[in-house]
């Protein structure tokens, strides 16, 4: 009788041991997007405009995957995505977007294309034009 039992506690205790090895998941990373949004154009902006810095999907119009706005005085203007690892698919064009707004209207935006993330890039400059 005590042989099965002494087998018995062997065996769940190697059991266990077995199972704490396995129980160790470490989370995924998040995925880090930086740079700066400027425009080349030598003029101040007036006092109360505000930037729109966005994180987008090239290849679905519209579909914003994380976005801030704020009030600037001038550029260029540092940003910084903290974005969970779930949100991104290995399948996407992602970019940075930025818009300059003065009492609601765009005065400079992006009109070129940044991408980031899939293609290895997690840092950009966007150059913003003004707008005609």
């Amino acid at each position: 009788m005590k042989l099965t039992r002494w087998m018995k506690v062997s065996l769940c205790t190697v059991i266990a041991v077995m199972l704490s090895a396995c129980v160790t998941v470490e989370p995924p990373k998040p995925v880090i997007v930086n740079g700066y949004a400027g425009y080349t154009e030598k003029i101040a902006l007036p006092k109360g405009c505000k930037i729109n810095i966005a994180i987008i999907d090239f290849n679905r119009p519209g579909v914003i995957i994380s976005q801030k706005t704020f009030d600037i005085a001038t550029a260029p203007v540092p940003f910084k995505f903290i974005l969970p690892a779930e949100v991104i698919s290995s399948g996407v064009d992602y970019g940075v977007v930025a818009m300059i707004t003065f009492n609601g209207n765009a005065i400079f935006q992006t009109y070129e294309r940044y991408p980031v993330i899939n293609n290895g890039k997690y840092t950009t400059d966007v150059l913003m034009k003004r707008v005609q």
